[in-house]
């Protein structure tokens, strides 16, 4: 009976010692298989070396290591590449190209084991690829076009990075020319030209404008001595009515005409020398004051008007050329005598 006590004892303890490795197996598993992986991450998982899963977000389990171990972890959130690269254009002028590069490796399981294991360096054969482009496709461009056509590149960096970079399970999003900067004396010309252009421009709008206010100017002045031209002949028209009607007054009360002529030049030559002398900054006049001055200048006028007639009905007769006959020399217009009623101005 105490034999069978004993191994029944005996026999308790060993389950109790297996239970109690059999709990810290337990613990040792979930402690070291348990795996939390993020949102927006992969987990790629090896099972002595090789690939055994990819886990997704959330609480994973896997065998203790070295069984099942944790090769890596991808992100698939969206990273940008700033890559400088230097070039020479077609016009043999070196810029600095800013090149932004935006990629994320795709969300499947393909995809993330080929992003982890087909690419040591992604970051480096991305660079290498967009350096190959740029400077393949900028020697072929001027330095304007360089500047104009920046969307060109960054197109032509995209289509060669999304076609080589599938494969590796990247999708490359956009691709960016941020910057481009030109050596400072090709920065410093550029500026030059762009500022005398500015300027030309500036010198032709404003010829332009001088231009339309010297031709305003040249209307209005042409328009106001229209004007004045027909204010004179008006004018000329009523003293010529005026004159008419004192000679006929005149002759009404016994006066000849020539006594007439005489009486008005003597009264518009007084009304004359009155109205010069109302003014503050007259011009001297030498003129005769002796009533028989104005015989002298009314014989004047009268010769002169006779004279201006014969020489254009003379002039008139030598212009038109007999047939045969060369055209005759034109006449010099004759002046008329100086007389001692002549008016001169000093």
């Amino acid at each position: 009976m105490q034999t069978l006590m004993l191994a029944a004892a005996g026999g308790g303890a060993v389950v109790g010692v297996l239970f109690a490795l059999f709990l810290v197996a337990a613990l040792f598993v979930l402690a070291t298989g348990l795996f939390q992986v993020k949102q927006q991450e992969r987990a790629i998982i090896e099972r002595f070396g090789r690939l055994l899963r990819v886990a997704r977000p959330g609480l994973n389990l896997k065998l203790p290591a070295p069984i099942d171990t944790i090769a890596a972890r991808i992100s698939n959130r969206m990273r940008e590449l700033e890559i400088k690269i230097e070039s020479k254009t077609k016009d043999d002028v070196f810029v600095d190209l800013l090149v932004a590069v935006q990629f994320l490796v795709r969300d499947t399981d393909e995809a993330v084991a080929a992003a982890h294991y087909k690419l040591a360096n992604p970051m480096q054969q991305i660079s290498s690829y967009v350096f190959d482009t740029v400077r393949a496709l900028v020697p072929e461009m001027p330095i304007d076009s360089v500047f104009s056509e920046k969307d060109r590149i960054a197109q032509a960096v995209k289509e060669r990075l999304a076609h080589t970079m599938q494969e590796f399970g990247y999708t490359i999003v956009q691709a960016l020319v941020n910057d481009i900067q030109p050596d400072a004396e090709v920065k410093k010309a550029m500026n030059k030209v762009n500022a005398s252009a500015r300027l030309r421009e500036a010198a032709r709008n404003e010829a332009e404008a001088q231009k339309i206010r010297v031709i305003a100017e040249a209307e209005a002045e042409a328009r106001a001595k229209e004007l004045q031209g027909v204010g004179i002949a008006r004018q000329r028209l009523a003293i010529a009515k005026g004159l008419k009607e004192s000679v006929e007054a005149c002759s009404e009360a016994g006066i000849s005409p020539e006594e007439a002529t005489r009486m008005v030049l003597l009264t518009q030559h007084y009304d004359t020398v009155q109205a010069v002398g109302a003014r503050s900054k007259s011009t001297v006049m030498m003129v005769p004051y002796a009533p028989t001055g104005m015989s002298t200048v009314a014989e004047q006028i009268t010769q002169a008007m006779l004279l201006t007639n014969n020489a254009g009905d003379n002039l008139a007769e030598r212009s038109e050329p007999k047939p045969g006959e060369p055209s005759a020399p034109r006449p010099p217009t004759p002046r008329p005598p100086k007389g001692p009623g002549r008016q001169e101005l000093i």
